[in-house]
């Protein structure tokens, strides 16, 4: 698995920032059972960055905690079962990797929201990965079933990892 980090900011949480990520991306690969060897991209930026982005990108004016942009179009949420007749352009030509797309995340807010919600940065920055990845695997939270299934999936995910509040 490749996981390339990117810095937009000198701003780090408290938590060991790549190591928290990696262990969450790797848990959520294999939670999901994906068949194949990952690529993700992360970014980690602050208020500012995640502003631009969440404006350029999404039209919202306002920054967000965590931006996801899968680069696969699931038909049913982590099934990977499509990449084996039309998933050829979903894999990076070098490695073989199968490209699940980008994270980025915002330093300022995981550092506000592990405040107010009473718990360590490390915590908050796994919540926010896993959740993130469960976007890359083509989950939403749109419809309140769909958003139960994230939450418990996420619940899993930390639990495995033993990251709790």
């Amino acid at each position: 698995m490749t996981i390339h980090f990117d810095y937009e900011t000198d701003k780090r949480p408290d938590a060991d920032f790549e190591e928290t990520v990696t262990a969450v991306i790797h848990e959520a690969v294999d939670y999901e059972n994906c068949p194949y060897e990952a690529e993700v991209n992360v970014l980690l930026t602050d208020n500012e960055g995640i502003h631009q982005i969440n404006r350029e990108c999404r039209n919202v004016d306002s920054p967000t905690d965590v931006l996801s942009f899968p680069m696969l179009d699931y038909e049913t949420p982590a099934d990977f079962s499509f990449l084996e007749e039309s998933g050829a352009d979903c894999f990076h030509p070098d490695t073989g990797e199968l490209l699940l797309g980008d994270i980025v995340l915002s330093v300022d807010k995981i550092k506000e929201q592990a405040y107010n919600y009473g718990h360590g940065e490390k915590r908050e920055l796994a919540f926010l990965t896993a959740h993130s990845m469960l976007h890359l695997f083509g989950y939403d939270h749109m419809e309140e079933a769909d958003a139960k299934v994230m939450e418990q999936k996420q619940s899993d995910i930390l639990n495995n990892l033993n990251i709790r509040r």
